[in-house]
């Protein structure tokens, strides 16, 4: 079995389209998405439009779930929030397909498990933790995240260790990473669209992978075990840059142009 592990687009159709590019490439028996498809300041409508289309095996994220809240609960849309944005621009059929999308999904007789954050929550760090003024990476200012623990790993593993899988993909923190948890192996791909961002939850953190490329995996089952294929795809990032710009998001902007957080400027 070989997959090929994509997540986090954000609505970056030119990353997307590189990255899927390179897949067909690879070889692979099939592709996997792991959420957070559509959210942000880019292209999300044209981004559903080809997902859609290609019919890959997908679920939900986060912002698919803040997507819908939003529109459910009437709330305004804001045009310079990333959902908000987002909310804006997509048909009812873009919501409907959505709407379909499971949360979590096991593949190959329970083999592999895809999830967005954990198991539990789409919101949890799986690989890494959030501590609140943490500085590390040599950054040289506080990024308020570190790679999670061993036993950190391990508690967010849970159920799925009695559920048998071999494999676990996720995705969430935009970081390319793995680790072996006894014996599952727990791969994040990284995020095909947007390679920095800062956020609030559940501390003030800065996440920053340190170059533009769009972030995938493959992941390929031998007799010794998986064989993990981390892999940076270059696409014209600086013309996103200049989207994200003329949308009134110079965080976007900056983080797509360089891979860094504004803030690391």
């Amino acid at each position: 079995m070989k997959l090929a592990a994509i997540s986090d687009i954000h609505g970056n159709l030119p990353a997307l389209e590189a990255v899927l590019a390179d897949i067909a490439r690879q070889g692979v028996d099939q592709t996997v998405n792991l959420g957070d498809i559509l959210s942000g300041p880019l292209q999300p409508a044209e981004t559903a439009d080809l997902l859609m289309a290609r019919n890959f095996t997908t679920i939900r994220g986060n912002h698919e779930r803040q997507v819908l809240e939003l529109i459910d609960q009437g709330q305004y849309l804001d045009p310079l929030s990333t959902d908000g944005y987002t909310a804006g621009q997509l048909t009812s059929v873009h919501l409907d397909w959505i709407r379909s999308l499971p949360a979590s999904l096991e593949l190959a007789g329970g083999d592999v498990l895809l999830c967005h954050g954990t198991p539990a929550s789409d919101l949890i760090y799986w690989l890494e933790t959030t501590v609140p003024g943490f500085t590390g990476g040599g950054a040289g200012h506080a990024t308020g995240i570190r790679p999670a623990t061993a036993g950190e790993v391990q508690e967010r593993l849970g159920a799925a260790v009695q559920a048998g899988h071999s494999l676990v993909l996720c995705g969430h923190t935009h970081v390319p990473r793995l680790a072996q948890c006894g014996g599952v192996l727990i791969v994040n791909p990284g995020s095909v669209g947007l390679q920095a961002y800062d956020d609030e939850h559940p501390h003030p953190h800065v996440v920053e992978n340190g170059a533009p490329h769009a972030r995938y995996a493959i992941v390929e089952k031998t007799d010794g075990g998986w064989r993990v294929d981390l892999r940076a795809v270059p696409y014209d990032h600086l013309a996103q840059s200049r989207v994200a710009a003329g949308r009134g998001r110079a965080d976007w902007a900056h983080a797509l142009a360089t891979g860094w957080a504004a803030r690391s400027a």
